[in-house]
């Protein structure tokens, strides 16, 4: 196991960093503020406009149903029109998780004030996280309910959206087991339909300063689809 998660760290830093050479690349040349979308676990980056006919059968976030650390159920219809970062993380996890926290601690900070941005953390051990658990972990770690959510559920449930989803673990090219812990750092970048605009190394802090970025420029795009 140990050797698999050091397998998966170091090829999740790769893909990564080369989808962030990648977004400055584009940012460089085409002098436009804009994101790229994302349709597969290859994390091809597709440049298409908001009113692109192709993301009518795009691939998006599935609808979902999940229960938050203050015992709330929180369905993808709470999330409409708003802009969220997905992570996957376990509260007794003593290695990548508390490095993770911090960063997404940032995205909590900086967008405070901002309604329409939040945060969603799945647990993947949720036979161990239960409510009252993810309950003290977020008293203890200062996650603000409403901002971010630490979610728990159906083990099966979360695997299938980790994997159907957010491409959790097929970005890395590697196959884990439904026996094994699904164990990424990467923050996956979801805009106000559903639609993955961005993977970022949720241990690297200029990956996160990107994210940062990124989430103001899909703010942007949302209020301009709104008028």
């Amino acid at each position: 196991m140990k050797n698999l998660l050091k397998k998966i760290s170091r090829n999740s830093i790769a893909v990564a960093s080369l989808l962030l050479a990648l977004n400055v690349q584009a940012f460089e040349q085409d002098k436009v503020l804009t994101l790229p979308y994302y349709n597969s676990a290859n994390f091809t980056p597709q440049w298409l406009t908001p009113n692109s006919p192709e993301l009518k059968d795009f691939h998006k976030i599935s609808d979902f149903k999940w229960l938050n650390q203050q015992g709330e159920y929180v369905t993808s219809s709470d999330f409409d029109n708003k802009i969220y970062v997905a992570s996957f993380f376990f509260t007794t996890c003593p290695g990548i998780c508390p490095k993770m926290r911090s960063q997404l601690s940032q995205v909590q900070e900086v967008f405070a004030d901002n309604d329409n941005v939040a945060i969603i953390s799945h647990s993947i051990q949720p036979g161990n996280d239960t409510v009252e658990v993810l309950q003290e972990y977020a008293e203890m770690h200062g996650v603000k309910s409403g901002k971010w959510h630490l979610i728990t559920g159906e083990r099966d449930d979360i695997y299938a959206a980790a994997r159907n989803d957010y491409f959790a673990n097929e970005d890395l090219g590697e196959f884990v087991s439904n026996n094994d812990f699904l164990h990424t750092e990467n923050l996956v970048l979801v805009d106000s339909h559903r639609h993955i605009r961005g993977i970022y190394n949720g241990l690297n802090k200029v990956s996160v300063n990107h994210l940062l970025s990124d989430i103001k420029v899909l703010d942007e795009e949302r209020k301009k689809a709104l008028n």
